[in-house]
């Protein structure tokens, strides 16, 4: 539950796996003078529900892929409306919270025991998603320290051999310059006054 004040936008979002039911419900509490619109996003900017001056109800979709997504409530003043904010409940469901076993169990004349079981194994196949999810975000996260690894290496290398460098070449040119400015001392003619 929140609220939003008049001619405002308030927004949440959620990351959302693959394949996976979302369900919301929600209901405003009543304002005079004022409208509320209601849009579900995808982080591409698809509109999965969209309805204008809401009051309360229901929404569902199915994510297409792993996503954020934004569920959007914008409070509009009306002519001759007031400014009090307005009272915003959202229920929001995904995964096993989201499935209607009452609805699947009328449908197929499943015993309690049966719904209990279909729960179940819909909530532990949610479980093992999760975790295969967690193990490929894992690899890709080792490859990625991996590499950096690699070429902080190999930057590391690199430097090391500049300052090697620097530091045969350093004295070599500081030694020639010096012989240099002793050769033209004994070349340069002294002058003597009489």
């Amino acid at each position: 539950m929140f609220h939003i004040s008049p001619n405002t936008k308030k927004c949440l979002r959620e990351e959302i796996h693959k394949d996976v039911l979302v369900a919301g419900e929600y209901e405003i509490s009543d304002a005079p003078g004022q409208k509320v619109n209601l849009a579900v996003t995808d982080s591409k900017g698809h509109i999965l529900y969209n309805k204008e001056d809401i009051k309360k109800g229901k929404f569902a979709f199915t994510t297409e892929e792993y996503d954020m997504f934004e569920v959007c409530f914008e409070a509009k003043m009306t002519a001759g409306g007031h400014g009090s904010d307005i009272e915003v409940t959202l229920d929001l469901k995904h995964g096993v919270e989201a499935k209607q076993y009452d609805d699947l169990a009328k449908a197929e004349k499943l015993k309690p025991l049966e719904v209990e079981l279909r729960r179940l194994e819909d909530l532990s196949k949610s479980i093992v998603d999760d975790f295969e999810y967690m193990k490929s975000r894992e690899k890709e996260m080792r490859d990625t320290n991996e590499s950096t690894h690699s070429r902080v290496m190999y930057f590391s290398i690199f430097s090391m051999c500049c300052l090697l460098g620097l530091a045969t070449w350093q004295p070599r040119h500081n030694l020639s310059i010096a012989k240099k400015e002793r050769e033209m001392k004994r070349s340069k003619p002294t002058i003597r006054l009489q």
